[in-house]
């Protein structure tokens, strides 16, 4: 009779840092000089011998001929070619071709179109190849029955390294997952942590390299508790946030909608004010205005009080010219599939390694922010078709025009402290002074969705920005006259003044 093994098995997912990441890396460096421990991160081992690869090729061609192999007969195709590890404990045997099973059938379920997935090939090549680099001379190094191996993973990891991890934890390993920015990349795989459980560190750090060495730097007991008191007073949901806290968040605006009355006085608000502004980990959700006012008021002195109110105020920009932007004709269809994942949406790591990234200057976080918004912008295109366009061809004009911005834009971009004052775009287009374009209006969809705010006033009461962008995207106010030929009235000296020194 074969027997039963049981196994007691640790798997979970570390996220960020302790408020002291010397005394994490140390942590981690302490685990690295284990003998019992692999850390796999630091030595994954990408070789297959050209045979191997050759069988699982072989396997993949009949899975494609038959469109999807089930997954009973896909590890049947596997052992045939000698492809899974042989353990020398029959129990043990059967228990990795069950766990095998288990991972296929969680990929399979996971993606709509099963084994014939794009990426399914390259999670299969490595799991084979990973298998045998690894899994096998641990196995076989370690007395199953009283222990099983112990496995570190630190940082990013792929889609291929997140199923073999996964594989690791079902067959029964010790698998702990570490990330100090605070990503938990394996909840596509285990949303419901049934295979491994989150713990979250109060705090998030940088992705240094992983401690080989003994970090050198300690920290004084008065800096633990400086970091662990600016933890309590500035976290995500204090509402008490330091400058340039979320400097490494992804910006996410949620434009409101208002009453004309109600913009002059939400434009001033910083953004933790505003109605709706939330923080988490790793996003930041700003309320911001898109608006437009049509006409002037009769009340003359009001109309130019708010609307110089508008322009006075910190990290403003009033456009006067139209079109404020250049427009690029030039053909980015390959630029566009340079940064695109197999998915089909802009991935915004690929995108900041094209030729076309013109942003490196930037700061990382300021970076990352704009590739996101990008990203998320030609994904869901609000930018309305011309001339029978399909919704690709959409997708790569608003592509081709917002990764070329202006420095006027990109300083509007890189000096917006995302809890903080809200940076604006103020247009004041008489169409004397020129027409918006459609160059301008993708800028405009690009800055809405970063979260700064964008207020177009037109006197004469024409449609502008409607030519290019759906009617209910933003706010339009109707006022009382129509005036053609109004020139802005800039603000006296007095009133700069006064507006100086009570910025």
């Amino acid at each position: 009779m074969e027997k039963s093994l049981e196994f007691s098995a640790l798997a979970g997912r570390i996220i960020g840092t302790t408020y002291d990441e010397t005394d994490y890396l140390m942590t981690l460096h302490h685990l690295y000089q284990k003998e019992s421990i692999h850390v796999l991160s630091e030595s994954l081992n990408k070789q297959i011998p050209p045979e191997t690869f050759q069988a699982v090729q072989k396997i993949i061609m009949i899975n494609q001929e038959e469109k999807g192999l089930s997954t009973n007969r896909f590890v049947a195709f596997l052992d045939g070619e000698k492809l899974t590890p042989k353990h020398s404990n029959p129990a043990m045997n059967r228990h990795i071709r069950l766990s095998l099973m288990k991972v296929l059938d969680t990929f399979k379920s996971s993606h709509s179109k099963g084994f014939t997935d794009p990426d399914f090939r390259r999670v299969l090549v490595d799991l084979v190849k990973w298998s045998w680099n690894h899994l096998d001379p641990w196995l076989n190094e370690v007395n199953i029955e009283e222990e099983m191996p112990h496995v570190i993973w630190y940082g990013d990891a792929t889609k291929s390294q997140l199923y073999f991890l996964y594989y690791l934890m079902i067959l029964g390993c010790d698998v702990l997952l570490f990330h100090p920015e605070g990503k938990d990349q394996f909840e596509l795989i285990d949303p419901e942590q049934k295979q491994s459980l989150v713990y979250q560190y109060p705090a998030k750090g940088e992705l240094e390299p992983f401690p080989v060495e003994e970090p050198k730097r300690q920290s004084t007991v008065a800096y633990r508790s400086s970091q662990e008191m600016d933890h309590v007073l500035h976290h995500e949901g204090s509402q008490l946030y330091k400058p340039w806290q979320f400097r490494n968040h992804t910006p996410k605006s949620v434009t409101l909608k208002t009453t004309y009355d109600e913009l002059f006085l939400i434009a001033k608000e910083k953004a933790f004010i505003r109605p709706n502004f939330k923080a988490s980990r790793d996003t930041v959700e700003i309320p911001n205005i898109f608006a437009k006012i049509m006409g002037v008021s009769t009340n003359s002195k009001e109309y130019w009080d708010r609307l110089q109110s508008l322009t006075e105020m910190k990290e403003t920009e009033l456009i006067k010219k139209f079109p404020f932007t250049d427009e690029i004709h030039a053909n980015y269809t390959f630029h566009l599939r340079d940064a695109t994942n197999r998915e089909g949406k802009i991935d915004p790591g690929k995108l900041m390694e094209t030729n076309v990234w013109q942003y490196q200057h930037l700061p990382s976080g300021t970076q990352k922010a704009i590739a996101e918004t990008i990203s998320r912008i030609c994904d869901k295109p609000k930018l309305l078709p011309k001339n029978n366009e399909t919704k690709e061809d959409v997708r790569l004009y608003l592509f081709t025009q917002v990764t070329n911005l202006p420095p006027s834009l990109l300083h509007l971009m890189q000096t917006f402290d995302y809890s903080q004052t809200v940076p604006k775009l103020v247009l004041y287009n008489t169409e004397i002074n020129g027409t918006l374009a459609r160059s301008d209006a993708a800028k405009l969809l690009l800055l809405n969705a970063f979260g700064i705010d964008i207020v177009i006033y037109n006197p004469p009461g024409h449609n502008c920005i409607e030519q290019f962008i759906e009617e209910k995207e933003f706010d339009t106010h109707w006022l009382e006259e129509m005036t053609f030929g109004q020139e802005f009235k800039e603000p006296t000296f007095v009133k700069k003044f006064l507006n100086s020194i009570m910025k």
